[in-house]
């Protein structure tokens, strides 16, 4: 049963992915103005969540967490926000999170900074566009001007969330290691 021992050990990234993106789900229903949800403030989280458990237990460990956030995450949006939204939230997520995943993989070894904030800031691009089409286009909404807003601030949010990746760094080996 290494799988079902790799997810409890894996338990608190998994809830965190979860409960990061269920939040997101909602609060991208409340727009700020023009082109600002108030999701925008709170997706972001979801990169450090991935980041350091790549950093701390590597990218097996990291999809796992994503796998199982997207599952339970899906199911929960699914109950709390509109079908649309959370289609495009499951797929944006997937497909950033192995952008993200892999991205911060190849430079693991570069400066502590340089994994997290590029995979980041790439994952972002793509996660905007894709969730921002599904969930929005051919809405009342101008989606272009909301995933631009958005981009914006999860570019900034990026940048900020490296000060907690920082702090985190030298609590990392507290981890339970992957036995494989």
């Amino acid at each position: 049963m290494p799988f079902v021992q790799d997810l409890l050990r894996l338990g608190r990234p998994i809830l965190a992915m979860a409960a990061v993106i269920v939040l997101s789900n909602v609060l991208v229903q409340f727009v700020i103005n023009d082109w600002l949800t108030w999701g925008a403030f709170t997706y972001p989280l979801i990169f450090l969540v991935t980041d350091l458990t790549n950093r701390a237990v590597g990218p097996a460990a990291a999809r796992q967490v994503v796998g199982v956030g997207f599952v339970v995450a899906v199911a929960v949006s699914l109950w709390l926000a509109p079908w649309r939204i959370a289609l495009a939230s499951g797929t944006a997520f997937l497909v950033a999170q192995a952008l993200d995943i892999a991205v911060f993989n190849r430079l693991r070894q570069a400066s502590w900074w340089k994994a997290p904030l590029i995979g980041s800031l790439l994952a972002s691009v793509i996660d905007t566009a894709i969730f921002f089409y599904i969930a929005f286009a051919g809405s009342e909404f101008d989606w272009l001007m909301l995933g631009a807003g958005d981009l914006a601030v999860k570019w900034a949010m990026a940048l900020v969330l490296l000060a907690p990746y920082r702090a985190m760094l030298p609590h990392l080996q507290t981890w339970v290691p992957m036995a494989r």
